[in-house]
């Protein structure tokens, strides 16, 4: 048993719907509201500053979020207003973030999740030289008076105008574009544009891709204006660029990018309504599966009552879930699916093994063992978990063994029956980068012993992010009146299918 890890979850409101909206996306070990640095802090005694609203440390990847509800007043005079609620929603929130990234870059050490700062982040930040830092500001308090403006037509997001550079220029109302084209690039998201993005690209992979790809393409030659965030996301998931990545692909002339774009109403309308979406709503249902698997290994590290506690505490088991955590929605629907599938059709007395080869360099391994519970009364469920722990830790090397290219395993363990009250599950890392004479004879020995992967069936499986269709003519199941896989509560044409 280790120290719980205690999160804050937020002091005003809409910091505490951040929260949940980005523990949800990026999982309750990776995400941080309310983070704190020591700096001024009396000695003995007094309280730290906050650094911003809410931090996320996922591997190379920091987000920083700096969130500000701020009510659009109405006096009848628009520029006045919208002048006002910029500085105070926009640009007060910027400078929080661009000061926690100095913060971040120079004190990685000193960020605390208390006001006293005495506890520390639980998990490691990246090396600075290898830290990739992204700066989002999400201002509330803006998408009801945009919709009121537009007769209730608008989407209720921000429009994009890249012909504004510098906060100087940001006079044009409900329209931002690129704040300091010389400091750190800053995401600016409304109420509607956050609940998009973060319900679309609902994974940690997913997110920063966006951002990345979103921030070269602002600071890139073409002048991006687009009637709202929903536009620009519609174009990022319809086009792929030459490495089969989502990415802004717009066409180019003799090889060089266009000068200006304008992205009006209906791209997102139409990817919302494109029959692959649909299915790919449909097929990703299942998926969910995987995030739940991740929230309750994670939910057990931060309260430090793992069954089974690695010497790095909460640490090791951040790099084990990191794997799992990395993975795109697209791919964590096929391992909810062969997880899934493997729990159904495996007896409660039958042991199965099944080994998911990398799809991509620099994936890893993963192995599903569904171990039996033993019908024996001299067997306690302690010694059933430490002998499953031990078959699936053989069953890593022996896999290093049959498939001398894997040098990431990732083994994950349960009960075998689909019924199963209190079920448990393991899940080990095992480094296979270093391997030599005495493993391999180990490897060996163990594989003859237990007699694991001697003559392993072999399927071929293909996997994209976009589900095959019926054919023209076959009528796909409509989900608008169903409940929105975004996990809302909401129905499909009032959620998702409306944004």
């Amino acid at each position: 048993m280790s120290e719980p890890i205690e999160k804050s979850s937020g002091v005003t409101p809409a910091e505490k719907y951040l929260g949940k909206l980005c523990e949800k996306t990026f999982l309750s070990l990776w995400s941080y509201p309310g983070v704190y640095r020591d700096q001024g802090k009396p000695l003995g005694g007094g309280h730290g500053k906050e650094i911003c609203d809410l931090l996320v440390v996922f591997g190379e990847h920091i987000i920083i979020f700096s969130d500000k509800y701020c009510e659009l007043k109405n006096t009848g005079n628009l520029s006045l207003d919208w002048q006002r609620w910029f500085r105070k929603a926009i640009q007060e929130s910027a400078e929080q973030a661009w000061g926690a990234e100095r913060w971040i870059r120079q004190n990685p050490t000193r960020i605390f999740l208390d006001r006293e700062c005495t506890r520390p982040l639980p998990i490691n930040l990246p090396k600075v030289e290898h830290a990739k830092l992204h700066l989002v500001v999400v201002a509330h308090g803006v998408s009801q008076r945009i919709r009121q403006e537009f007769s209730g037509n608008g989407s209720g997001s921000l429009m994009i105008d890249l012909t504004m550079q510098g906060q100087e220029m940001h006079t044009k109302p409900f329209s931002v574009g690129d704040l300091d084209p010389h400091s750190t690039f800053i995401h600016i998201l409304d109420d509607d544009s956050l609940l998009t993005l973060m319900t679309m690209r609902d994974t940690i992979s997913d997110f920063v891709a966006y951002l990345s790809k979103r921030a070269k393409l602002f600071r890139g030659q073409t002048i991006i204006r687009a009637t709202g965030e929903e536009q620009l996301l519609a174009v990022y998931l319809k086009e792929l660029n030459a490495k089969g990545e989502h990415d802004f692909a717009f066409p180019t002339t003799s090889g060089k990018p266009p000068d200006q774009i304008f992205l009006a109403e209906g791209h997102w309308e139409d990817f919302q309504n494109s029959r692959e979406r649909i299915a790919q709503l449909e097929r990703d249902k299942i998926s969910y599966l995987w995030d739940s698997l991740i929230e309750k290994f994670s939910i057990h590290a931060l309260k430090g009552d793992q069954y089974f506690t690695p010497g790095g505490g909460i640490k090791d088991s951040e790099k084990v879930l990191r794997f799992m955590a990395r993975e795109p929605r697209w791919k964590r629907s096929h391992y909810s699916q062969v997880f899934g599938n493997m729990l159904k059709t495996t007896s409660a007395t039958q042991q199965r093994l099944q080994v998911l080869q990398s799809t991509e360099p620099g994936d890893p391994y993963y192995i599903f063992l569904l171990f039996p519970i033993p019908n024996e009364p001299s067997v306690t469920y302690e010694k059933y978990r430490e002998v499953r722990r031990a078959v699936l830790e053989a069953c890593c090397k022996i896999v290093r063994l049959k498939y001398p290219e894997a040098k990431d395993i990732v083994g994950i363990a349960t009960e075998s029956g689909l019924n199963n009250d209190g079920r448990s599950e393991d899940a080990i890392y095992f480094d296979a980068h270093i391997w030599n004479a005495d493993m391999e004879k180990e490897a060996t020995e163990l594989q003859a012993k237990l007699g694991i992967l001697n003559s392993p069936i072999r399927r071929n499986i293909h996997i994209t992010e976009y589900p095959e269709i019926p054919a023209t003519g076959v009528k796909l199941k409509n989900p608008r009146n169903k409940p929105c896989p975004c996990g809302s509560g909401k129905k499909f044409k009032h959620c998702c299918m409306n944004k």
